[in-house]
């Protein structure tokens, strides 16, 4: 496998003004262009990484509102490199001349992979890591990688479950219901020079901006309007096309969700001895989401599609279960600290592990934290911003970092070190880096026993300059709910990051950011009338090194 020259962590940036040519009849940046210039950056940013890529897939969430004369500013930066794979992130603002106010309109992530001379493969080298926010989207990036790798199989359980709800729905045979054959879309596009990079492959935003155009004109055949493109649900890269092949893309309308339709879009290439046999090759797919306003600027309702055939069916019931995993994601990511844990369901588990992961590594990323005691080997921290307050503590073990990754991630031993643990016991075992727990803590004077259902999620490091994270969030279950012995409290954020100094000890941070549900059992501590986190801590150590000099 041959290795290709390291990653920079600098951002490469297009800047761009909107002219009428690039505008729809609304007078706003059109989509398809918006997707060219987006995938042409991100190219650019993978030129660090090997002097040719090849598009995996990409996600994109866009807010059109960009007018002409309007300043378009796309930033784009390698986060992770994954041997032969690397995300890039993409961050679109748009600012108006007049007023010189800017906004973000866009964020994606796309993954690319080097293209591979002869038979062997390129492995890259590791990005270079230059800033705090660096090290995050780094972090970060593995996470997303695990929720693309688990999509498939998220998706697959929820079309399951909508299969065992039968082929039928009332909706249906609604008054004013469009068959989705009325929605159906078949265009041509020949593949010529310009539309191709220095290989020969097409442009993968020029294929894009054609699913963009074809998927419009489906929806606009629904609701007899121009739609306006929301977010893009995963454009897949299946395999290359070259100038002088054919493309035929097929748009259909799937389903539609109040003031949304998806539409999905199919790209089928043919060379000429492929045209002539009529065999075609797969190379793209995409789910696009649409809204349309009246004049006014308000969004309009859809109204509702008949399926015709089996596959219509199929297509209807996967543009549900996207619909849930979208929400369920968006829920997850843009979570309130007042809001209820969140529940654990199928369609949503991929996006609370990567919201528990992301909470814990943004909490120990953050600047201005305050150092209130030191003792022995032991430092707490504390962190205040707004109404919140965070706690850090921070501990030198001599054990290596492994075993105590191995010892703090079982959390079925934590009533050995914490007294605030009365019982422990797993509810789900749900992979070898996710369980959910049933905790329950002495009661405080006067007051229940308090109970926690815990989601655990941990990760190896992918390089020794990486810690080991155990991740701790409350979330809701159906199977255990709240019951009249308990009070039910909640862990907004917590859990460990361990880092390797040596090959015989390590260091261990804990982070708590406090809740009412954990309030309790500091209040003592932080007013000073107490040592109860210091004690803690120093029979956490105690129990590391004790159990870590047995293996």
């Amino acid at each position: 496998m041959e290795r290709r020259g390291a990653v920079a962590g600098s951002d490469v940036c297009m800047c761009q003004t909107v002219f009428p040519a690039h505008a729809n009849h609304r007078g706003e940046l059109s989509a398809g262009q918006l997707l060219k210039w987006m995938d042409a950056t991100a190219c650019l940013a993978g030129r660090g990484a090997a002097a040719a890529r090849e598009p995996r897939g990409r996600e994109y969430h866009i807010i059109l509102l960009n007018r002409v004369w309007q300043i378009i500013t796309i930033k784009t930066k390698v986060n992770r490199a994954f041997k032969t794979t690397m995300e890039v992130g993409i961050k679109v603002t748009v600012q108006d001349v007049l007023t010189s106010v800017e906004k973000t309109v866009s964020v994606a992530y796309a993954t690319y992979v080097a293209k591979p001379v002869g038979a062997g493969k390129i492995e890259l080298e590791p990005v270079k890591l230059l800033s705090a926010e660096d090290y995050l989207e780094h972090t970060l990036a593995t996470e997303r990688r695990r929720i693309r790798l688990g999509y498939e199989q998220v998706f697959q359980n929820l079309m399951q479950e909508s299969n065992k709800e039968g082929d039928y729905c009332d909706t249906f045979e609604e008054e004013g219901a469009v068959s989705t054959d009325l929605t159906h879309v078949q265009s041509i596009e020949l593949v010529q020079p310009p539309h191709a990079n220095h290989h020969g492959n097409t442009f993968g935003g020029q294929i894009m901006a054609w699913m963009e155009t074809v998927a419009s004109i489906s929806a606009s055949r629904l609701c007899r309007l121009y739609p306006i493109l929301k977010s893009v649900n995963m454009f897949k890269f299946w395999g290359p096309s070259v100038v002088g092949d054919c493309l035929v893309f097929n748009a259909v309308v799937n389903n539609t969700f109040q003031n949304s339709v998806e539409v999905g879009v199919r790209v089928e290439a043919y060379n000429c001895e492929e045209w002539i046999k009529d065999q075609a090759r797969h190379i793209n797919s995409a789910f696009l989401i649409f809204n349309a306003i009246n004049d006014k600027g308000e969004l309009l309702t859809f109204p509702r599609i008949k399926p015709t055939t089996k596959d219509d069916m199929r297509r209807y019931h996967g543009a549900v279960a996207r619909r849930r995993i979208q929400l369920a994601r968006k829920c997850m990511l843009s979570a309130k600290e007042d809001k209820p844990s969140d529940p654990w369901e199928t369609s949503n588990q991929v996006y609370v592990s990567y919201s528990n992961i992301a909470a814990l590594t943004h909490l120990a990323a953050k600047p201005g934290w305050e150092i209130t005691s030191t003792l022995d080997d032991i430092k707490i921290w504390t962190h205040e911003e707004g109404d919140m307050l965070s706690f850090k503590v921070e501990m030198q073990v001599k054990i290596p970092s492994h075993l105590a990754f191995s010892l703090l991630s079982d959390f079925t031993l934590c009533q050995q070190w914490d007294r605030h643990f009365l019982t422990c016991e797993v509810l789900q075992a749900v992979s070898e880096d996710e369980k959910i727990y049933y905790v329950t803590s002495p009661p405080m004077t006067g007051h229940k026993p308090r109970d926690f259902v815990l989601l655990v999620s941990q990760r190896q490091p992918c390089k020794p300059s990486e810690p080991y994270i155990v991740a701790v969030k409350s979330v809701t279950l159906t199977s255990m709910p709240p019951s009249s012995e308990n009070y039910r409290s909640e862990i907004l954020c917590a859990g460990f990051q361990i880092y390797s100094d040596n090959n015989s000890s390590c260091t261990v941070c804990y982070f708590n950011q406090v809740t009412s549900g954990v309030m309790p059992y500091l209040a003592a501590n932080l007013t000073g009338s107490s040592k109860s986190i210091e004690d803690t801590a120093l029979e956490c150590v105690k129990f590391l090194e004790l159990r870590g000099s047995k293996y």
